[in-house]
Parts: structure tokens; sequence; C-alpha cells
């Protein structure tokens, strides 16, 4: 299949990185709502654009009119129900939703896009600061170009895809069923042209309730393959085709009459990218069935593992998929301890250092950090006050430390004391005695704890005394003699030679 598009990569600049202690904002996290959906929810939001009143009504109307009907069509499966004595039938479009709300068997990881973290590692080694690995994780998740989605699956329940790069799913069937749609762009070269205009008279047009789509008069000749079409790109996962059809209105106004002509017009043909002869197809209906004969078969494939671009996964066709990655991203974006530790062990890798400070977080500089162990009276005392002054007081900032060291000192020296400092605080930075945090912060690198002395018994004096005793007497008796209920272990003949030798 062909190369999808490369996406454009938002390259993190550390520059603008705010203080560790800080944390970015989190606007747009999935912010993004389709179709109808996404028109019910601006209709509700006070700063939507509020129809005209002639059109409000007419909503009101229509939605009062669809109320009633669902009321009845509620109260007929009742009294069916009541007459046949068995359960009632359950709708497709319920079922469907509540098996899109369970979580799926799935583990959702977010890792680091290439390009963006190649930028992060060259800025962070053209500077001796350190950064906080919270705040880069949670600037890698804040969007979906800076990071890209692993997504592990179950061998008894895999992910389904459309060929190396193209959409997937955890249903198979729809993935079958909307391949065309999804994939088309891949096999087939898509040219829309202006038709001659539609002739006759036509009094009224159908159109979806649900989407506003102008459908055509129900006697045109492509009325019923553009409502199966957009049947099933739509709405085959929510309700049933019978049930689709009741969401049809006929209208005769003539500024929508004149809209369809207008949209009739318009023709689409399909010819093919891959084979050796072009076949070009008139309809989309015509393109499809070509696709499902010909490509469709050794298309789709299971997966146990995929990766995919940030980006895209906030794209997927599958809402219950969608879903899923939704809900890790934003737990992942509370706590990034899984992305911290994608980090952690790239940043090794690309020989950065991974430090714990602070309360045990973690920093990565470019920086091997050492606690000052050397004798404080082999190094100059400018160095010493240094130390003394970050250790009496952590987290303070050059100009703070400037102000602290210098303000004994009068005249024509400043300029040479603050010269000075500044060399030596360069020196001790980097050796990495003093760390330097990004938001100019400065402190001493943590030391390691001391391990524990073995704990020595408690002797008193009085039973030092006695010991003392015991062991002198033992010195003077010497070895004592086996008793008379003793027997002696008897020798052989070569040991009594040896002794009397």
């Amino acid at each position: 299949m062909p190369v999808s598009p490369v996406e454009p990569v938002d390259l993190l600049d550390l520059k603008l990185l705010p203080a560790w202690v800080k944390e970015p904002t989190e606007e747009g996290k999935y912010d993004y709502v389709e179709g109808e959906v996404a028109r019910g929810r601006d209709r509700r939001h006070p700063s939507a654009k509020r129809p005209p009143v002639e059109a409000a009504k007419r909503d009101l109307l229509r939605e009062g009119k669809a109320r009633r009907d669902r009321r009845a069509r509620r109260i007929h499966g009742r009294h069916e129900q009541d007459r046949d004595g068995g359960p009632r039938p359950v709708s497709r479009a319920r079922d469907q939703h509540k098996s899109s709300v369970v979580p799926p068997e799935i583990t959702v990881r977010f890792l680091p896009h290439s390009p963006a973290f190649e930028s992060v590692v060259a800025q962070i080694k053209s500077t001796s600061v350190a950064y906080s690995l919270f705040a880069l994780a949670r600037l890698f998740l804040e969007k979906p170009e800076r990071y890209d989605v692993r997504l592990t699956a179950k061998a008894e329940r895999p992910v389904y895809q459309l060929g190396e790069n193209g959409a997937m799913s955890l249903d198979r069937d729809f993935l079958e069923r909307n391949a065309f749609r999804f994939a088309r762009e891949d096999f087939y070269k898509i040219d829309i042209t202006q038709s001659d205009p539609i002739k006759g008279n036509f009094s009224n047009v159908a159109r979806c309730k649900l989407t506003g789509t102008l459908l055509g008069p129900t006697n045109h000749h492509n009325y019923q393959p553009q409502l199966r079409s957009l049947y099933e790109q739509r709405f085959s996962r929510r309700m049933s085709f019978a049930e689709y059809q009741r969401q049809i209105e006929i209208v005769n106004e003539p500024a929508l009459i004149e809209r369809w002509k207008e949209e009739a017009r318009t023709v689409t043909t399909y010819t093919t990218l891959l084979d050796g002869t072009p076949s070009t197809f008139a309809s989309a209906a015509e393109a499809e069935r070509h696709f499902r004969s010909n490509y469709l078969p050794d298309l789709v494939r299971s997966v146990e593992e995929v990766t995919i671009g940030g980006v895209l996964s906030r794209r997927l066709p599958d809402r219950t998929l969608n879903r899923a990655i939704e809900e890790a991203w934003t737990c992942e974006t509370r706590s990034p301890s899984n992305t911290m530790q994608e980090l952690a062990a790239r940043f090794r890798e690309a020989g950065l250092n991974v430090f714990r400070q602070r309360r045990g977080m973690l920093f990565v500089s470019t920086i091997r950090t050492r606690p000052f162990v050397h004798d404080q009276g082999g190094v100059s005392p400018s160095v010493n006050a240094v130390l003394e002054a970050l250790a009496a007081k952590s987290g303070i900032n050059r100009k703070e430390l400037a102000e602290k060291l210098v303000a004994d000192v009068a005249g024509e020296g400043v300029e040479h004391r603050k010269l000075a400092l500044a060399s030596d605080l360069r020196w001790l930075i980097n050796e990495g005695y003093v760390i330097e945090f990004n938001d100019g912060s400065l402190d001493l690198p943590r030391a390691k704890p001391k391990p524990k002395e073995t704990a020595e018994p408690i002797i008193s004096p009085e039973n030092s005394t006695k010991e003392v005793v015991a062991a002198a007497s033992a010195a003077e008796v010497g070895p004592t003699e086996p008793g008379p209920s003793e027997e002696k272990p008897k020798s052989s003949g070569a040991e009594e030679e040896a002794l009397a030798t």
C-alpha cells in the first residue's frame, strides 16, 4: 500500500519550557466530536450560532414529532409483549451502545515521537542545566504530534488492520464493511466533475433528519443507492435499516430542491491505481464491488501489537478503540509514570544522565552529578563560600547567590568578585558539584546515605571485670586433665612412638 502522508512534527523548544514546578496546560485534550453529535453539541453550546426563528420553530416541531413517534413505538412494543407473553426485544442500537462502552482488553502505551525526542536531546546536550522528567513527559503528551501510541492486544482478541498503515478496529466485520470507505484513496484515483443540469420538475426531496443530507426525490433513480450508502457509512452499527428509514422526511421547499439539483450534478469517477490496465467506474457502488472482489480478501490482517502516530490515534473509526486510547491518555497525563520510564531509558541510551533530586524527583542533564567530598582546605575560599551558601539555603538563583556573597565587598572589587564568582560557579556546575535547573535555581547534589554501622554489644564494668579474671585464671591453670569418670582415648602404636620421640 502507498505510504501515508508524513504528519507534521511539533518540535519542543526547551527555551520556552516552564519551571519544573509548573505544569503545562491541558487545552484541547480530545476536544473533537464528529457528525451529528458535534452538531447537537454546538446547538446546546451557549456560544454557538443561533438559528433563525423560523428554523428554530421547525426544529422544535420536528423533535416533538420524533418524541411522539418513539413513545408510540415503545407503547406498541409493550402491547406486543403482553400479547405474546415473551420478553421484549432490545433494539440493535442499544446493544451496540452497551458493547461499545465495555473497555477492551488492550494495553495502551505512549512513546515519544522520534523527531521530537531527538530535538529535545540536542537541546539538553547544548546546555548544562537539568530538566524535570515529569515536566518533559507532560510536554510530550500535551500535543499528539509529539508522541506515538503503541497498542498491545491479546492473542484471542487481536486488532484488525487494513494493510500496513490502514484503518484498524477491534471488530473485523465493521472493518470489512467499511473497508472501501477507509482505503479507497489508496487503490483508486477519484475524479470529481460537473455534469449537465438535471432536467425535470420535482415537487419534493427526501432528507435525512439526523444529518440533514438531501437524498433526492424518492422516484429518482439515484435515491435508493444514496440512501443505502449513507446508512452503511453512518448508522449501520446503531440501528437497523428499517429504523433508519423512519428518520427520512419528505420536504417540498423550492430552495432545498434547487440545492439538491446542484449537488446531484457532481459526478465522481473511480480509476484503479494498481492494475496494469486502469479501469474506470462511474459510481461508488461499482468501484466498491470491484474493491471487494479484488483487494479486500488479502487486505485485512490481525496484529497483536501495532504503533500508530498520535494524530492518527485521535481519528480512529472504531469508537471502542478510540475511547480506550482517550481514557489511557487522560490517566497518563495525570500521572505520566510510564512515559517517564520510557523517556529515562531513551535518555540513558542517548548518553544523558538521569538522577534523583528534590524529594526523589527525576531529572535529566548532560552532566553527571556528584557530591563535593574534597578537603575544603584544598580549594579556594570563594568555592567554599559558594558551597556553604547553597548548603545553608538551596533553591536560590545566581542573582541571590551574588547578592549574598558580594554584599561585603565595596568599591572596585565588586566587579572582580562577581567575575570570580561566575567562574567558580561555572566550574562547580560543569564538574557536577552544583546543579543548575532550567528555572535558574541552584542546588547541591543529594548525598548518598551512609551505611548503618553494626551495633557492638554493650559491656558493663562488672561483666568486663569478670571476663578478665576468668581469662587470667584459665591461663594460670592450663588445660585440665580428664576426671576419674572420663576415659582416655586409646592411641595406636604409631602415635605412642611419635609421642616418645
